[in-house]
């Protein structure tokens, strides 16, 4: 199920706004944008606050060249979530778009990459050539679109191969919440992270 954009059919031409891709319940249920977020403990990263559980690790993903954060993980009970932030137009999703640049790079990597229905609707299942051991490595490839940012998350270990486990990572990702801010981007710019302040 997904939301469909509003005015979609005063489009005139053959132009015609992508779908945001997003469950039915995202604005209750998650993943929440900062303006639909309760208040509770979070732990702030700029870009996104993630809910703290119990057993789960956190994992800033720098990268090299420019030392900037570019991703979350998050490793819980076996599996593990990479959460990134991108901002997107006010009415139109990017998921879409995304997720067939996303096939693209990981074929040409070599992986074997299947479109599936999940929970959350559209993603990708995929097969990397190899992992630690040599044997392909799974991954599930999950996106949401939200009020002007889509979150992406690549599911990793137990959870990649079993339903019940995916839920639980599915879990996790829909506990975030994106804080876009009112600053201009352009769609598909990575929102910023910040390292959490220490208290």
């Amino acid at each position: 199920m997904t939301d469909t954009t509003e005015g979609q059919g005063q489009l005139d031409d053959d132009e015609a706004l992508v779908e945001k891709s997003a469950p039915d319940d995202r604005a209750e249920v998650g993943p929440l944008d900062e303006a639909e977020a309760p208040v509770r403990p979070y732990v702030d990263l700029g870009g996104l606050r993630i809910v703290p559980r119990p057993g789960m690790q956190m994992r800033l993903e720098v990268e090299e060249k420019t030392k900037r954060i570019v991703a979350v993980t998050l490793e819980h009970e076996g599996s593990t979530v990479q959460l990134q932030p991108f901002a997107a137009p006010r009415s139109e999703g990017i998921w879409a778009p995304v997720r067939e640049v996303l096939r693209a790079q990981l074929e040409r990597q070599g992986a074997t990459v299947d479109d599936a229905e999940g929970l959350l609707g559209p993603e990708l299942r995929a097969h990397l050539p190899s992992g630690p051991d040599g044997s392909p490595r799974a991954v599930r490839i999950i996106g949401v679109d939200g009020p002007r940012w889509m979150l992406q998350g690549l599911i990793g270990g137990k959870a990649a191969l079993d339903d019940e486990q995916a839920a639980r990572a599915i879990e996790l990702f829909r506990s975030t919440v994106v804080c876009r801010g009112v600053q201009p981007m352009p769609p598909r710019e990575l929102i910023p992270l910040t390292a959490p302040k220490t208290v």
